[in-house]
């Protein structure tokens, strides 16, 4: 006679809070929530308000205020010169991150701060600074003159200031990379007899890339939106040296906030599109690497 073993009690399923990873920020949902509502009250509401207010005109009128003559040189001077001082930021930027990272020597702290100083001093400060030693009588200009060289209150001048205030931006950005970047890949490559050029160009900045360009793209979109330590250098005379937001001030100042906002929204449309280029870039380089 064969005796069957008494079938094992079934034991409750467990909980799903029990299962569940306790975390010590706030769930999910409203986590999400107050990242939407802050993003929607400092971002997305104040653009969505140009948006608005330059759609009160009609396409003819929009069309007139925004793609006038004057408003497309401020645009190709304002983009054009921003991408100039983003390329001079790209190259300098990696030699001084270079030397902050890889050497030591005597004032190192000083070239530190030196650095993060255009995040701290007022745009206004810049600008009179800059204006005063690259005008015809400053320090730096009256060396220029006698070459033919007008950096101030010209488009030379508008390179200058953003260069000033986009240089950090390069820099931070590629310091925590070159730390990780350990020298022994650089001793690596030379022991398999890589040169200094090609230990540059196929280690080095392949791991740089990704870095370099969202440098490039703080930069560059600092510098579409410069205003303060632009004007005092600049000149500001109409299809010469009059940035796109003197344009937008100028426009708000005679009550044109219509006009100003035509402005405003094509120079967000042309940055958002800029930087999305850019990510994708960014994106290709992380899966190619």
């Amino acid at each position: 006679m064969v005796t069957l073993a008494p079938e094992a009690p079934l034991l409750p399923a467990p909980r799903r809070s029990v299962l569940r990873r306790r975390s010590a920020v706030p769930g999910f949902g409203l986590t999400l929530g107050l990242t939407v509502t802050i993003l929607s009250l400092v971002v997305l509401i104040p653009l969505a308000a140009v948006v608005i207010q330059s759609a009160k005109l009609s396409p003819a009128e929009f069309a007139r205020a925004a793609f006038s003559e004057r408003a497309v040189h401020a645009y190709l001077l304002s983009f054009g010169t921003s991408f100039i001082a983003a390329v001079i930021n790209g190259v300098f930027g990696v030699l001084t991150a270079w030397a902050l990272v890889r050497y030591n020597f005597i004032g190192k702290t000083l070239l530190n701060g030196l650095v993060d100083l255009p995040f701290a001093l007022p745009t206004a400060v810049a600008g009179i600074s800059l204006a005063t030693l690259y005008s015809p009588n400053g320090w730096v200009g009256q060396l220029l003159t006698p070459l033919g060289i007008k950096a101030a209150y010209n488009p030379t001048g508008i390179v200058i200031a953003l260069t000033f205030i986009g240089l950090p931006f390069v820099v931070r950005t590629l310091e925590p990379v070159l730390r990780d970047l350990a020298a022994d890949v650089e001793e690596a490559s030379a022991s398999l007899g890589a040169n200094r050029l090609q230990t540059i160009v196929r280690v080095v900045l392949p791991a740089l890339g990704p870095a370099w360009l969202t440098g490039f793209a703080l930069a560059f979109a600092r510098g579409v939106g410069e205003y303060g330590s632009v004007i005092f250098i600049a000149g500001n005379r109409p299809f010469v040296s009059e940035i796109a937001p003197l344009l937008i001030t100028i426009q708000l100042q005679q009550f044109e906030l219509p006009a100003a906002s035509s402005i405003a929204v094509v120079m967000l449309g042309v940055s958002f599109v800029m930087l999305l280029v850019i990510n994708a870039i960014q994106a290709w380089s992380r899966r190619m690497g």
